[in-house]
């Protein structure tokens, strides 16, 4: 549902590689006045979700870590580049470098990232396996409000699956893929139309956490 009294919201998201979420985020959120995907800034070079973005009209940008000589170096230029874009909102989405406290200081309540567990379950890489591991009887993924304690900050929403006895890290890892394709791109409609505020790193959804469960 549009909201045609409502400001737009503009989005500058975050990628690696192939833009998975990014490209489920533009994708559902075409028809929706609210959303304006600003920019896609990759720090990796030629990335797949790029050349995508690139051929969808939107602006993107490279901004390659390896070229600078550590990470407040990095993430100072990153910053400038954002900035050009005025968003209201950064989007990680496979976005895999761990950012500083002075990053998230910046852009503060303004960055979100989805992360493939149920948090705080599993916070850091393989959580697929870690989940099987640990022999749970359901997984996901979570978004959340990037805070300087990787993978801590306050929950938006949450989607489920269920873990089978016969599953891989691949195949878990594909059904949590397909839930966070839903999610994302709900959440940001959700900020965008003002049903999700995040104010002071914290979240107010009046209507709650968004749950997503796979039949």
């Amino acid at each position: 549902m549009n909201h045609p009294n409502l400001p737009k919201k503009r989005f500058v998201i975050l990628i690696s590689g192939r833009g998975s979420n990014m490209r489920a985020i533009v994708e559902k959120n075409r028809d929706n006045q609210q959303v304006e995907i600003a920019a896609v800034i990759s720090h990796t070079p030629d990335s797949q979700g790029l050349q995508w973005a690139k051929e969808q009209g939107i602006e993107t940008e490279e901004v390659l870590h390896k070229h600078y000589a550590n990470r407040e170096a990095f993430e100072q230029e990153l910053i400038q580049v954002i900035d050009r874009y005025q968003p209201d909102y950064i989007v990680l989405a496979g976005f895999m470098r761990i950012l500083t406290a002075g990053f998230v200081t910046h852009y503060a309540s303004r960055v979100i990232n989805i992360h493939p567990s149920l948090l705080p379950s599993f916070i850091g890489l393989h959580t697929h396996q870690q989940a099987l591991d640990m022999g749970v009887k359901v997984h996901g993924c979570t978004i959340h409000v990037v805070t300087p304690e990787l993978d801590h900050g306050p929950i938006i929403a949450q989607a489920v699956v269920p873990v089978c006895d016969d599953d891989t890290a691949d195949t878990l890892a594909s059904r949590v893929l397909k839930m966070e394709h839903t999610l994302y791109p709900n959440v940001v409609k959700g900020l965008a139309e003002g049903r999700i505020v995040i104010k002071d790193d914290k979240v107010q959804n009046p209507q709650g956490l968004l749950w997503f469960q796979e039949n």
